[in-house]
């Protein structure tokens, strides 16, 4: 149906440029894909939000739906241009479902993006990257459109497109009255388990009769005593079902003797005749004859006079002697049936009948066969939401084909407006994507030794950067090149070139002018060698793959001035090539004769030494399997003692075990401390507590009065096991230990909980508790701060998140633990402090100086050297044990609390935290002259930048705490601007100056070289004298950020590996970069001597902390090494909302 919505084509344009020495390749951001060649646009994935895109895509392929949205006007709905007014009625749920909507008609690209709308939900970055249930998503999303529409045209639009009534019949058998019951629905459960279709699931579930007899009777308020009785349920839906009739068609004697008439034998199987009746009619027999003619073989055995059933009643044929109705009348009638039945739509009959299935999956949007979709939902995989359409709905002739259709004129400006920019970015992107770099390497500069081609002066000087277009022939290119070079004279070779260890290498002469860059498969930062294809600089070259250099370590005794050989050995690097034989290493080393032994361990730091056979020296380097960096050993062949030790191997094995380990935590004598019990994983939980108490020799009274808990690899105690699990279904592993404990386990009502006091929570100071699971928020609250012996009702309970800190906030307090999906095993922490209001944010502020950096906002007291030793300041160094961290070394000072609306700027929010008592003692003019960073794992960690943006846009969640930085003037960073610490190395000292902000646009991509000049622009020094590094501090390294003459020794195989925003730099705001001065200073060391402190200090941390726990491990139990724990019970799966204005 939607096949040929889209027809446009797209153009590109390409230009050359080219010239001598570095370039900057400007990299733009690429603009989103066109959609491909089925027309249709996907939808993004936010993380997990693939049910959404689901429902969305089905939304928006119903018709009905998407014109009856479109239908409603910013009269009605507002205009998102005003969502932010304060008294604007902007009605955002639906606007934005309508802009997406549009986007998916007529945007061309590949994916839109669900970003605004689950913003106009309230979401949160956690909620996008959640897995919900698509139908409860389905019933909020239609709740909130309905409360959205109220007081407009479309109020009842869910109601009038999605609506069915369920009517509830309970007829008595003895004086036949009937009990009615309607209830109304928008989409209907139905069990699909072996069924054949639909209509008999729908059969089944809501149409067959139930009888009510023997024990299961009725009680009749017309008689007023149990009777039998009958019930069945009638769905009348408005959409989603259909009830398919046809009054000329009603006799099912006639439909089935015309099905068998069309049988060659007349003879079929009863189970295809109901197939082939369903095919002829399009509805099958249980759903239009069942109830009044009863079963289809008990139909047919009913008029035996003109069926002929076999003897096991599978197959059915016509009676010879039947006269109901001529064979010719019957045939005539069945023309006419098959044409009423398979007639097409007006309008279709123009175009070839075909259907249009699409696999619809988020981004990608493919054409799928009727075949595959069958053998996708067969077995296992089942189709989990279905959504029908009623087949009486036809589109008008001015829809076909047409998906402007209905489109408010609004937003076909603006979908025209964004297509036309689409293919502005499209054809500048093109033109970029296609230029890319050469490397060329000029013979003359160049000469060769050791077995390798080297530069004569410098890298810089003898290679020369070229932008070209990939399109274009290899005659285009060298002709560019001759007029690039216009010293050149004689005979151009090009040939592809790779860098080595030993040096340059020249491998295959690129032959075919003809030929276009990508057709002889030249890549981008390829290496081109331009010489005359015989010498350099009077040499002759080896060229190929064949004699490709090989840099190997040699290892040789040393020789005495006697010319003895010494038990030293010297390591030596030589350089060979590949098709050399290996014998030649005696003459290289001018050593007569020998015995040449392999290092052929794989693994970096191993030896594993083979001898070559004599009868092999004479096999190439590449034959006996060597590359870059092997190693060769020489040896006297006349020496009997080895100058090399032999290594084993450790062998470990792991048996297999049967049996749990249950000790007594009874706290009552016993003469064991625990047992071994044999059990399998189908061994119910109840007799291994029962098996234990017997072999630990303890009171039968524990058998009521015990339950057993998995204990963690810490040691400590988890929620208990219910007495009827399995071990499978208690997911306890083999050799796994239990704790026999007293006092019973939950019933399955009620929840085990731990909880806590505090977010800083150690192990083993958890509290437990047991409430029913219909307890309210506010109740288990009491009751925790009871047994915590706390008071005052300034709490409130969080749940612990995956990370062991604290998470989301319980707000209802008067709904029960069950409706937040709490389970036995969870964690609780009590926070102390009441909650804000909804909408309200209460945010910490800090205050944060830069440590090392000259103070310029001073406090009336000498905030320089103050030392706060209280509890309001935070230190990184501050964990007992851990290593100091000198270059980033934190100093946070609490000022207070912060209660500010959501709906608040960021300026805002400086504001409020400059009328702080703390904050008096520090003179700041105004609030442009502060930074705000967010405060993660104590430290400064995401940077927020535009002054008038709001909180919600931040999606800063309740837990966000704030750390404001003086600045010295005011500063407008943009969303391209990144903010880094720069600090310049101290010539000849292991040491850096005062660190300086420097701010780096990356508007032209998050190149090593655009990093690189900017900083040699801010530091007003030469690019190609000076070296950078990003400080690790939880490393104590420096990651050197290579330069351009070190990148061109690999090849470039991917465009994204030159991105600082990817491994291994990950550079992000406030980051420290150090510089060094090639000038005064020319060697590779960026670390300090704090560095070397912090490194062993971390070595030794990780001992300390490593014997800790081996210790702890030893004290906690004795379980076998090879068995394994209970991991950690997973958290509730969090529930769904969408966040709805009032609209009333």
């Amino acid at each position: 149906m939607f096949g040929d919505l889209f027809e446009e084509d797209y153009s590109s344009v390409s230009n050359d440029h080219y010239g001598k020495g570095k370039k900057l390749k400007t990299k733009a951001l690429e603009p989103p894909a066109p959609r491909e060649f089925t027309n249709l646009s996907g939808i993004r994935n936010q993380g997990g939000t693939c049910y959404l895109n689901s429902l969305l895509q089905t939304l928006h392929f119903t018709p009905e739906f998407r014109e009856a949205l479109f239908s409603l006007g910013p009269e009605e709905l507002g205009s998102l241009e005003d969502k932010d007014k304060p008294d604007a009625k902007v009605r955002i749920i639906p606007l934005q479902l309508q802009r997406l909507f549009a986007q998916l008609l007529l945007l061309d690209q590949e994916a839109a993006s669900t970003t605004d709308l689950t913003d106009s939900f309230g979401w949160t970055s956690d909620e996008e990257m959640r897995q919900h249930d698509v139908q409860e998503l389905n019933r909020i999303l239609f709740s909130a459109l309905e409360t959205s529409l109220v007081g407009t045209s479309g109020h009842d639009l869910i109601n009038r497109l999605y609506h069915g009534t369920i009517v509830n019949q309970i007829v008595c058998k003895e004086c036949k009255n009937v009990s009615e019951k309607q209830e109304d629905f928008l989409d209907l459960t139905v069990a699909v388990r072996n069924v054949s279709g639909l209509e008999d699931a729908l059969w089944n579930m809501y149409v067959e009769e139930e009888v009510f007899d023997y024990d299961n009777l009725y009680h009749c308020g017309t008689c007023d005593r149990l009777v039998k009785a009958a019930k069945e349920d009638k769905s009348n839906p408005d959409v989603n079902l259909e009830d398919l009739q046809n009054e000329e068609i009603d006799d099912p004697l006639m439909i089935l003797k015309a099905v068998l008439l069309q049988e060659e034998s007349n003879l079929i199987p009863v189970d295809q005749l109901g197939q082939k009746l369903l095919k002829k009619i399009g509805i099958s027999w249980n759903k239009k004859y069942r109830k009044q003619y009863g079963p289809l073989r008990k139909f047919l055995q009913l008029h035996s006079q003109i069926f002929l059933l076999s003897s096991d009643e599978s197959t059915v044929s016509l009676l010879k002697d039947c006269s109901l109705q001529t064979e010719s009348d019957i045939r005539r009638n069945d023309q006419q049936l098959l044409k009423t039945l398979t007639s097409e739509p007006p309008g279709l009959n123009d175009r070839p009948s075909c259907p249009h299935w699409f696999d619809v999956n988020d981004s990608q949007v493919q054409p799928i066969k009727e075949e595959d979709i069958e053998q996708q939902f067969q077995g296992k995989e089942s189709a989990y939401m279905l959504f029908y359409r009623k087949s009486q709905l036809q589109r008008p002739p001015e829809a076909r084909a047409n998906p402007r259709y209905r489109v408010p004129c609004h937003l076909l400006n603006e979908m025209d407006a964004a297509n036309i920019e689409l293919q502005i970015k499209r054809a500048e992107c093109d033109s970029t994507n296609n230029n890319f770099e050469l490397h060329l390497h000029l013979g003359p500069y160049y000469h060769f030794f050791n077995g390798a081609l080297h530069p004569v002066v410098s890298q810089t000087e003898s290679m020369w950067d070229l932008t070209f277009d990939k399109r274009k022939t290899l005659g285009d290119l060298r002709q560019s090149i001759f007029q690039l070079l216009e010293f050149w004279e004689g005979d151009m070779v090009l040939s592809v070139a790779k860098f080595v260890p030993a040096g340059l290498h020249v491998y295959q002469t690129l032959d075919g002018d003809h030929l276009t860059l990508c057709e002889i498969e030249i890549a981008d930062g390829e290496d081109i060698f331009v010489w005359n294809g015989v010498e350099v600089g009077g040499i002759q070259i080896p060229a190929g793959s064949d004699c490709e250099p090989l840099l190997l370590n040699v290892l040789h005794p040393a020789t005495s001035s006697e010319e003895e050989q010494c038990q030293q050995l010297i390591d030596s690097p030589y350089v060979f090539p590949s098709n050399a034989e290996i014998g030649s290493v005696f003459t290289a080393c001018a050593i007569p004769d020998g015995v040449i032994l392999v290092n052929s361990a794989e693994s970096v730091g191993e030896e594993s030494w083979t001898t070559i056979p004599k009868e092999d020296l004479k096999k190439t380097f590449r034959e006996q399997g060597l590359r870059n960096g092997s190693s060769i050993l020489i040896q006297d062949s006349n020496d009997g003692n080895s100058l090399l030790t032999k290594r084993g191997k450790w062998i470990t094995t792991v048996n297999e075990v049967d049996w749990l380990q249950v000790k007594n935590l009874c706290q009552l004598d016993s003469e064991e401390e625990q047992v071994k019990i044999s059990a399998t994983l189908n061994t119910v939980v109840f007799d291994i507590r029962i098996k234990a108490i017997k072999e630990l020799k303890l009171m039968k009274e524990l058998a009521e009065d015990s339950c057993l808990r998995p204990i963690d690899r810490d040691g400590k105690l988890l929620c208990p096991v219910p007495d009827n699990y399995t071990l499978k279904e208690a997911e306890l592993k083999m050799g796994s230990s239990l704790g026999l404990c007293p006092g019973k386990a939950p019933t399955s009502s009620q929840l085990f909980l731990f909880f806590a006091v505090g977010s800083d929570v150690q192990p083993g100071t958890e509290m437990e508790i047991i409430v029913e699971e219909t307890i309210s928020v506010r109740d288990c609250l009491k009751v925790m701060l009871e047994k915590s012996g706390l008071s005052g009702d300034a709490w409130h309970l969080r749940k612990m998140d995956w990370c062991y800190e604290a998470g989301e906030a319980l707000w209802e307090e008067d709904a029960a633990l069950r409706e937040l999906v709490l389970s036995s095993g969870d964690t609780l922490l009590l926070i102390e402090g009441k909650l804000p209001p909804l909408g309200f944010l209460k945010v910490p502020i800090w205050w944060y100086q830069p440590r090392g950096t000259l103070h310029h906002w001073k406090s009336h007291q000498d905030q320089t050297n103050c030392t706060f030793s209280q509890g309001g300041v935070w230190r990184a160094n501050s964990i007992q044990d851990a290593p100091s961290d000198a270059h980033a070394e934190v100093s946070l000072r609490y000022l207070g609390d912060v209660e500010i609306s959501e709906d608040a700027t960021l300026g805002e929010l400086k504001s409020q935290a400059m009328t702080l008592p703390s904050f008096s003692e520090f003179s700041i003019p105004s609030p442009a002259f502060l930074r705000a960073w967010t405060v993660e794992s104590r430290r400064p960690g995401r940077l927020l930048r535009v002054h008038y943006q709001r909180l919600r846009e931040y999606k800063l969640g309740q837990r966000t705490e704030i750390c404001l930085e003086p600045l010295q003037k005011e500063e407008n960073l943009g969303p391209q601007h990144v903010l880094l610490r720069t600090q310049m190395r101290l010539p000849g000292k292991r040491a850096y100056a005062l660190p300086v902000d420097l701010v780096w646009d990356t508007a032209r991509g998050w190149t090593a070289g655009s990093l690189r000049h900017r900083v040699a622009d801010f530091y007003s020094l030469p690019v190609e004298k000076i070296e950078i590094a990003k400080y690790l501090p939880e490393k104590f390294e420096w990651l050197p950020v290579p330069s351009w003459n070190q990148q061109i020794t690999k090849r470039k195989k991917k465009k994204k590996q030159d991105n600082l925003q990817g491994a291994p730099y990950h550079l992000k705001d406030g980051d420290t970069i150090g510089i060094k001065n090639l000038l005064v200073e020319d060697d590779d060391d960026f670390s300090t001597v704090r560095d070397d402190i912090g490194r062993e200090k971390q070595k030794a941390f990780a001992l300390g902390r490593k014997k800790r726990q081996e210790a702890l491990r030893v004290r906690s139990s004795d379980v076998p090494s090879g068995a394994e724990m209970p991991p950690r019970p997973r958290g509730p799966e969090a529930s769904l909302s969408i966040h709805v204005g009032s609209f009333r």
